[in-house]
């Protein structure tokens, strides 16, 4: 079913983040995939941009413990899905992050690629 994969590859790209494997990550995204980061006041537009953000991150932020998409609306037309879901990130301390979340993904090769992404803290 169309809308499992689509989960599927939702699913995968925080796995992969929670691994640390950007190019897990990367593999996911449409080359040409734009992205609303929730810590970033402008629209990422290209995958080098992309990486200066991952790369200005700070590392001695707090301890995230767990992330994990959930209260997911999928639906799906033709090569076209959108996805709409809550990202959960926990910390060693404090409360989680909630994180309301649209992914729009298109096939491509067969493969569904995410093509925006735009998250918003809650």
């Amino acid at each position: 079913m169309a809308r499992d994969a689509v989960w599927a590859v939702i699913t995968g790209m925080y796995d992969a983040y929670a691994r640390g494997d950007r190019a897990g990550i990367d593999r996911l995204l449409h080359p040409d995939a734009t992205i609303w980061d929730s810590a970033e006041p402008g629209l990422i537009t290209s995958r080098a941009q992309l990486d200066r953000v991952r790369d200005a991150r700070p590392s001695d932020g707090p301890a995230e413990t767990g992330v994990r998409a959930c209260d997911e609306v999928v639906d799906v037309w033709g090569d076209t899905a959108l996805a709409r879901y809550v990202l959960r990130v926990d910390f060693a301390h404090g409360e989680p992050e909630l994180v309301r979340t649209t992914s729009v993904l298109r096939r491509a090769g067969g493969e569904w690629l995410i093509v925006h992404v735009h998250e918003n803290t809650l």
